[in-house]
């Protein structure tokens, strides 16, 4: 491998696909005469999905890491366009092999109920025909990271990237801010008709997909696909009106008060990141090795193992936390299941967001680290509901120890301050791409005219009050275009908000009982997928719910939280 691929482990190589099918046709072929026979047909299936899923993933970061190498994105797209479409039949064949064995019914089905339900949904939704379109849809993924991730601004003669472009933005000069803003969206306008032809071919793939394997829309498709057992549609939209009403006005309090703070009579939206004159931005580090090293010091408070983990991930070459040309945008943590460690992939620029984002990313890889003493592959991965709580409490667990990065008392409640404020804020913004989704796939005819109507409708019910938008609509209904989960993960986005819930009850219960929590934090991610969500949930010693009741009593603790910064 290049050095830009030796930070994970090539057990396998998939260069070779005859290769890689003569393993799977091995496993395949296996003879199983026994329960205890089968129950090793699953862990020698672990072990191979394992190595394959390593190089799978290395390349999958690689490639955001440099768009621009051509060896690497040669890499990628025999992946996907060879490797991925194997092992989706295999995986399909395997499932099958499995699900008929006479010795099933034998098994600790106490043990292995959630491993039999998900292979189940998996052979009830497998069609081969999709395959080839999976691999176009994969296709389509890459082109809009190539176009998002080569849009940079030219600001004063220097070329910056949109992460870069963010300070600017929050400037307490109403004239740079103004500037910034434009010339950022004036940019994402220019790939607008690149990136919504992207998205009209998708939507219909996907609708293709979803009516081959037999489901009416592609959002009924990809509930089961997420295995979304425990919540409907239906559920979604009466979260939505929830938030609608009890989260909405609280936004609008923030941005009221914000628009005072910063001395403004007309609130634009370049003036919502705005910092009051008299601040500078928060900048808790300048450097990734600073961003680093306060990681480290912060989850050494909360456990010595979530600190080690950190530090050895660090000294394996696995955190690509810098922003930079040529590097895909946002950020993700990748296992590498052969390693045993996860990578972060960010786009840090030294901002309170990065500080925020790197210890979310580091609560998924404390999950990982966790649930890998799991046996099987399936219950080493979790659902993206319990991923995400994970993920979203380590943000709360460390909030009062962010004093690592802020000497300053005033600038370290700014940071918690706002942090809250920006989980509150996030509710609304979440239901308008869940709320977008649900229509695009349920009306996959549309037009782009329809599709931004909607977007517009949407966020002027969710996000806009308060802001006035006259003379720049054009600009700000292209602002989903820039959200990579509705091109490259679809629907995945509601879990977000259903996580965030369940991480503000575990920061209640932090502020109660800090060992207890994160005892019961521990607890929950070790077991992976191994048990429902509700039951993981409740290991965790909170309740797998996102109804009326529940934001209320959420949004009037978070609202404690901020008053308490006050005095």
């Amino acid at each position: 491998m290049s050095g830009k691929l030796d930070f994970f482990q090539e057990k396998i190589s998939l260069q070779d696909p005859n290769h890689v099918e003569q393993k799977l046709a091995q496993l395949l072929q296996k003879e199983i005469h026994s329960v205890e026979d089968l129950e090793q047909f699953l862990l020698e299936e672990t072990e191979l999905i394992e190595a394959i899923d390593e190089v799978l993933s290395g390349d999958y970061i690689a490639f955001n890491r440099y768009n621009n190498d051509p060896e690497i994105k040669k890499r990628y797209e025999h992946n996907q366009e060879v490797i991925q479409p194997l092992l989706k039949k295999y995986e399909a064949l395997l499932d099958k092999k499995f699900y008929e064995s006479p010795y099933r019914e034998q098994l600790d089905q106490q043990k292995y109920n959630v491993l039999i339900k998900s292979k189940v949904n998996s052979i009830e939704i497998f069609r081969e025909e999709n395959i080839s379109l999976q691999v176009k849809e994969d296709q389509l993924h890459n082109r809009y990271f190539e176009i998002t991730g080569s849009i940079t601004i030219d600001w004063n003669g220097e070329e910056k990237t949109i992460p870069q472009m963010r300070k600017f933005l929050m400037s307490s000069d109403r004239q740079i801010r103004e500037k910034a803003w434009n010339l950022i969206w004036d940019e994402v306008g220019s790939k607008e008709q690149q990136l919504n032809e992207i998205m009209n071919e998708l939507i219909r793939l996907r609708h293709q997909i979803a009516q081959n394997a037999g489901f009416k829309t592609y959002r009924d498709y990809m509930f089961k696909k997420y295995e979304r057992f425990d919540y409907t549609p239906e559920d979604c939209f009466q979260f939505h009106d929830a938030v609608e009403k009890h989260v909405v006005h609280l936004v609008q309090e923030i941005k009221k008060k914000h628009q005072l703070e910063i001395g403004v009579e007309d609130y634009r939206p370049w003036d919502t990141q705005a910092i009051p004159k008299g601040q500078e931005p928060l900048i808790p580090f300048k450097e990734a090795d600073e961003l680093v090293k306060g990681t480290i010091d912060i989850f050494e408070q909360l456990d010595p193992v979530f600190a080690k983990l950190v530090q050895d991930m660090n000294d394996h070459d696995l955190l690509d936390l810098e922003s930079r040309k040529a590097k895909s945008p946002g950020g993700f943590c990748s296992s590498l299941p052969v390693t045993g460690l996860s990578f972060i992939f960010m786009n840090a620029v030294g901002t309170q967001d990065d500080l925020s984002t790197m210890v979310h990313e580091g609560g998924h890889c404390i999950h990982n680290l966790l649930a890998k003493e799991q046996a099987l592959a399936n219950y080493k991965s979790a659902p993206m509901e319990s991923a995400e709580v994970a993920s979203m409490a380590m943000e709360l667990f460390t909030i009062d120890k962010w004093d690592r990065f802020y000497q300053d008392e005033t600038d370290l409640k700014r940071a918690q301050k706002e942090h809250i404020e920006g989980i509150i804020s996030f509710f609304p913004w979440a239901m308008v791409v869940d709320r977008f989704q649900h229509w695009i796939y349920e009306n996959p005819q549309h037009s782009i005219k329809e599709r931004n109507k909607v977007f517009m409708d949407l966020i002027q019910r969710f996000t806009l009050p308060g802001i006035n938008i006259d003379g720049v609509e054009e600009k700000i209904k292209l602002r989903w275009l820039l959200q990579l989960h509705i091109f490259e993960v679809p629907f995945y986005y509601i879990e977000y908000a259903v996580a965030q819930l369940g991480a503000l009850q575990l920061w209640k219960k932090y502020t109660e009982d800090p060992k207890g929590a994160i005892a019961g934090y521990k607890e929950a991610l070790a077991l992976g997928g191994s048990k429902s969500l509700p039951d993981v949930y409740a290991t965790a010693g909170i309740k797998f719910d996102f109804s009326t009741d529940m934001i209320q009593e959420m949004m009037q603790f978070a609202k404690v939280q901020l008053d308490r910064l006050k005095s």
